[in-house]
């Protein structure tokens, strides 16, 4: 079962077609009105209000964010580091995840399947700062292998996702 089935089914909630369209409303802009959203969605303000006041109670709607053009804040390098760890031990992991979770820098953090155990996303202004990082995360805890993969161009990125049909 996917985990939006089972978060909705452990809510005993579903998601209807006017829930569908205001996450896919909100996930390209949050800084629209109730009354712009329920016009959009077919509502009037309070119901909307209601609906998605009960999604963010249900936790489907996380937080409502800016987001921000990395480059033209100086966060011009994306890297993509995969890591190989020796210790598979919860509380190496604990300590690990405690560590890198700390790091400004790691936009994603995932424990992986297959041949690396770890991947991370990070955002940094040049190389230099990169080799900061870099020399951060491998004295936090011992590591087999770190290998680092710089993005030479973005060629999709998006934050919205495909609401799935009921």
């Amino acid at each position: 079962m996917s985990e939006l089935a089972v978060q909705l089914h452990d809510n005993n909630r579903r998601l209807d077609a006017i829930d569908r369209k205001i996450l896919t409303v909100l996930q390209e802009d949050a800084s629209l009105s109730v009354a712009e959203i329920g016009d959009r969605v077919g509502l009037s303000s309070t119901p909307c209000w209601k609906r998605i006041q009960r999604l963010e109670a249900d936790g489907v709607i996380l937080r409502r964010v800016a987001l921000v053009d990395q480059n033209k804040i100086g966060l011009g390098i994306s890297v993509f580091v995969s890591v190989e760890s020796a210790d598979h031990s919860e509380a190496w992991l604990r300590k690990f995840a405690d560590a890198v979770s700390a790091m400004p820098e790691v936009m994603e953090f995932y424990r992986m399947a297959g041949d690396v155990d770890y991947m991370l996303r990070v955002v940094v202004a040049d190389m230099q700062a990169y080799d900061v990082f870099y020399k951060k995360l491998i004295s936090a805890v011992p590591l087999k292998n770190v290998t680092s993969r710089f993005a030479m161009e973005k060629i999709k990125s998006v934050t919205a996702l495909p609401v799935p049909a009921a």
